[in-house]
């Protein structure tokens, strides 16, 4: 798997087009924030060298090892559980450990304060037996808690969609071998998953390093968190350019190291064979503790915070809080998002096959500013499309197609890092057997390689919908005048300490969000 195919050099125009635009609209938060930044003259510099950023830094960075670690560890093994073995119920298992991924993470810090804060819920259920101080929530514990919750998704979504595109026959050799099927998995599947894996280990990273509501609720005090305060309390838009474009600067470091950590091994078959399904591993005695950990996973992930919000809901029905305006806000959401995932999945293709198959500056370059808008604040990047919206398209302010864009802008390596994953896996040699019998380029992609990409495509873009549901400061900043969403629906009962009013469009979120993933699990399960 060492030795490399050689690419073509110079890609198609279906290719370079797409991909020039793309690159051009993921060009505009850095733009606004160098142009930002400079206004300040030396006075930003001074802010980011001091020790006090630094203390900061070092906080992030510790606190997104730990999220990407965890992550890893529990999404990794969840979706070889799911995808290779005969796991009970595990269609349903599919769909709801994904769903943590739509929970908005300032609400879900919420519920944990409220259910493990001091005189919080759990508290209040163990003082009958004695307990009468539980371990601190706030602070590194609570956020690295929290945020893994919501980020091991990033990993489990993206590998499940490479177990399905993976050839068998590297395991079943394996398994002929002696090996076990914990064996196989070590030393076989999990190689031939690293890109997707490292793939959904930098969106975890990424997600850690922009996230604004949990580190605040449970006041850990990161990067982010110093951007907003620039942005909300000082009124400083021009610092907090300067900061976030710091954190721009260190996301491309990761994204960089994404890259070396992939190097240019192959993961296709490279003699020939058919495609087909790989049997499903008969857990035997391991079946029973492996549903202990998935559902464990979903238990904690999903069904106590919604045990939570279930409650809240409950009390403020009986205290005749109205429900109506729900179904218009969930509509539009679900409108929103859609728009946002289609757009996504049209674009990651261009990305990836730029990146995977064609060498040179332009792929690279476009690997990297992909990730970009992923670790900035939605702020920062709602306030780039203002400045431009305003400058330069004023029909477009406050539309839907510049809601859209944004969501593009914010979401895109959830789709591109997929696409690119499913894309390694298929060998260059099935077009250019399709080109040898007379197709054109676009033809035989078109004919062959678009339709082996379409799991990885459709994980990508489902990661996007359920992104794009949750997404605030985009959201209040650039949608059309009126256009309520779920999220925002949410935002404005929080900020109003209405926690019985928030907890039912945060419900209704997680619900809308289960359609699609249920939609895909079950398709999934047709097809096999």
């Amino acid at each position: 798997m060492a030795n490399l195919i050689s690419r073509s050099q110079r890609p198609p125009l279906f290719v370079a087009v797409p991909a020039a635009l793309i690159g051009l609209l993921l060009l505009l938060p850095p733009i606004y924030l160098v142009v930002r930044t400079f206004d300040a003259g030396t006075a930003v510099f001074d802010l980011l060298l001091t020790a006090r950023t630094g203390g900061i830094l070092l906080r992030t960075l510790l606190l997104m090892a730990i999220v990407t670690a965890a992550s890893v560890a529990i999404g990794a093994p969840l979706a070889w559980l799911l995808e290779r073995t005969d796991l009970p119920m595990r269609r349903v298992l599919g769909v709801l450990a994904a769903l943590p991924l739509v929970m908005p993470s300032y609400v879900y810090a919420l519920i944990v304060v409220l259910a493990l804060g001091p005189r919080g819920m759990l508290q209040g259920w163990l003082e009958p037996l004695g307990v009468e101080r539980l371990p601190e929530v706030f602070g590194l514990p609570g956020a690295a808690f929290t945020i893994t919750l919501l980020s091991y998704p990033y990993v489990l979504l993206p590998v499940r969609a490479s177990l399905a595109r993976m050839d068998p026959a590297f395991e079943e050799a394996a398994r002929s071998l002696g090996r076990s099927a914990v064996g196989t998995y070590l030393q076989v599947t999990a190689p031939l998953l690293r890109p997707a894996i490292v793939a959904g280990a930098l969106l975890a990273a990424l997600y850690t390093l922009s996230d604004f509501g949990a580190v605040s609720l449970l006041r850990y005090h990161t990067f982010t968190w110093s951007i907003f305060i620039q942005y909300g309390s000082a009124f400083d838009r021009t610092l907090a350019a300067g900061l976030s474009l710091a954190l721009m600067l260190l996301a491309l470091a990761l994204v960089a190291m994404e890259a070396s950590s992939r190097g240019g091994g192959r993961y296709y078959r490279s003699t020939p064979g058919a495609a087909r399904r790989a049997r499903r591993i008969a857990l035997g005695k391991w079946k029973w503790p492996a549903a202990a950990f998935a559902w464990g996973v979903v238990a904690v992930a999903l069904a106590a915070p919604l045990a939570v919000l279930g409650y809240w809901v409950a009390r403020g029905v009986s205290a005749g809080e109205p429900l109506d305006v729900l179904w218009t806000a969930g509509r539009n959401s679900l409108y929103a998002s859609g728009l946002a995932a289609l757009a996504a999945a049209m674009a990651a293709v261009p990305v990836a096959l730029l990146s995977v198959r064609y060498s040179g500056w332009a792929g690279i370059v476009l690997d990297r500013l992909t990730y970009v808008g992923f670790a900035l604040p939605g702020i920062a990047v709602a306030l780039a499309f203002v400045f431009f919206a305003t400058a330069y398209a004023g029909f477009l302010y406050q539309s839907m197609p510049l809601l859209v864009l944004a969501y593009l802008v914010l979401f895109l390596p959830a789709a591109a890092g997929a696409a690119q994953a499913s894309l390694r896996q298929v060998s260059p040699r099935l077009e250019e057997a399709a080109r040898s019998l007379g197709r054109t380029p676009w033809q035989a992609f078109a004919a062959v390689t678009l339709p082996l990409l379409g799991r990885g495509v459709l994980a990508g873009a489902t990661l996007v919908f359920l992104l794009s549901m949750k997404e605030l400061p985009a959201t209040l900043i650039l949608s059309p005048i009126g256009f309520k969403t779920l999220a925002s629906a949410v935002w404005s009962a929080a900020e109003e300490a209405f926690f019985a009013r928030a907890a039912a469009p945060a419900l209704l979120l997680v619900v809308a969000a289960s359609l699609p993933l249920a939609y895909l699990s079950f398709r999934q399960e047709r097809e096999e």
